[in-house]
């Protein structure tokens, strides 16, 4: 999604790849990951650091859980590097704001999904292009050291680089990717995104140079963003057609084969109505149906300020949530329509298999100890679930609108 503060949008304008295939059958969900976004960190771009509750705010975990109960397993957590690491690139982490992104990943991961942390910053830092390999790595450093310990965390290059020179992305990319690892974070996937917005219906004409990236642990994954206006910006709810969907990923379906890589489309939305209704399904099932390349995908986006905003998937009552939520279940993890589960598939890469197991974090009774459970939330503004935590664990304030087992 292509935006520069709240609800300030811009767009580009692009070129249609692709002619539709045969239709698909609907068949069991055979995806790795499906999720949506949870928006709110990086908000108030205009206004750094700004004030939390004011400016910006943290994903709400009650709503997280809701989503999660339903069936999906990733939730991409989006966040401004200015309010992470203030004044350089090369600066020490702001501890309030670290503690708050960590609270929000470790509810995520704690109940068995998984955390893409996102520096939603469009390749840029103040505002200014990212030059600086070496200072790109500092930060990287200084993030992915804290949470080398975690299988479930997915680190997230960079939202969206966007007119920017093609070699530089390559190069980011790359000096993020080793920065992760040498920073003792070697289990966890690295999601890597391209210029143009990271979109897959310009993938092959403007990034073809990607697939030189390299990873020690192989298991780097394509992230990928499409939306289905007239120019491909998220901006309206109204879709080119009932089948612009799959046609804006046939190209980059080929260029993964084609490269031996694998993806995952990590922002896609459709207005609500019945054109874009068949133009998500359409493109959905076409990643289904190519799922040695496509391992899933998240809806932008959740998130607790939306309002009334045409794609928001914030339970229980956003907009995209209400509309697409009956449809979307279909191709959460393991499932085979809705309220039938099978058997959770576990990701692969062509070196390694992750092996995951899951575990909730709800509300435990002990004998006679009732309480929330170890990284479950206990306190914060608003909050009406459980404020003390079972032993040996605290209720720990994490910021004003979160307080944690811990």
């Amino acid at each position: 999604m292509r935006y520069t503060s709240f609800f300030t949008l811009a767009g580009i304008t692009g070129l249609v790849l692709a002619a539709p295939g045969p239709s698909l059958p609907k068949r069991a969900s055979s995806f790795v990951w499906f999720g949506a976004n949870e928006a709110g960190a990086e908000f108030g771009s205009g206004n750094i650091p700004g004030v939390l509750g004011t400016d910006y705010i943290w994903p709400s975990t009650s709503a997280i859980q809701t989503l999660r109960s339903a069936g999906m397993n990733i939730f991409r957590v989006p966040f401004a590097m200015e309010r992470l690491v203030p004044g350089t690139l090369t600066s020490s982490a702001d501890p309030t704001y670290l503690a708050s992104l960590k609270s929000t990943v470790n509810y995520i991961t704690s109940s068995g999904g998984y955390a893409v942390i996102d520096p939603h910053n469009f390749g840029r830092y103040y505002g200014n292009i990212i030059t600086s390999t070496s200072d790109f790595a500092a930060f990287w450093t200084t993030l992915a050291s804290e949470f080398a310990s975690n299988d479930k965390v997915i680190f997230d290059t960079n939202n969206e680089f966007n007119s920017e020179d093609q070699t530089l992305v390559l190069d980011l990319n790359q000096a993020a990717i080793n920065a992760i690892r040498a920073a003792g974070a070697t289990s966890q996937y690295i999601f890597v995104e391209g210029n143009s917005w990271s979109g897959a219906w310009t993938w092959t004409t403007v990034n073809d140079n990607m697939k030189a990236l390299k990873d020690p642990q192989d298991l780097i994954i394509y992230e990928m963003h499409q939306y289905l206006d007239s120019d491909g910006s998220g901006t309206s709810e109204t879709c080119v057609s009932s089948t612009i969907g799959q046609e804006r990923v046939v190209s980059a379906t080929q260029w993964l084969k084609d490269n031996g890589k694998k993806a995952f489309l990590g922002e896609f939305a459709g207005g609500p109505n019945s054109v874009c209704k068949s133009a998500v399904t359409g493109m959905l099932d076409y990643l289904q149906a190519n799922n040695d390349v496509w391992l899933g995908a998240s809806w932008w986006s959740a998130g607790p300020w939306w309002g009334d905003y045409m794609y928001s998937f914030e339970p229980p009552s956003g907009t995209g949530y209400t509309y697409y939520m009956s449809l979307l279940e279909n191709y959460f993890p393991g499932s085979s329509g809705p309220g039938v589960t099978t058997t959770a598939v576990t990701p692969t890469s062509t070196a390694t298999t992750k092996t995951t197991t899951t575990t909730t974090t709800t509300t435990t009774t002990t004998g006679a100890t009732t309480g929330a459970a170890h990284y479950a939330q206990c306190g914060g503004f608003n909050w009406t679930g459980p404020t003390t935590c079972v032993s040996p664990y605290t209720c720990q304030k994490q910021s004003d609108y979160y307080s944690q087992c811990l």
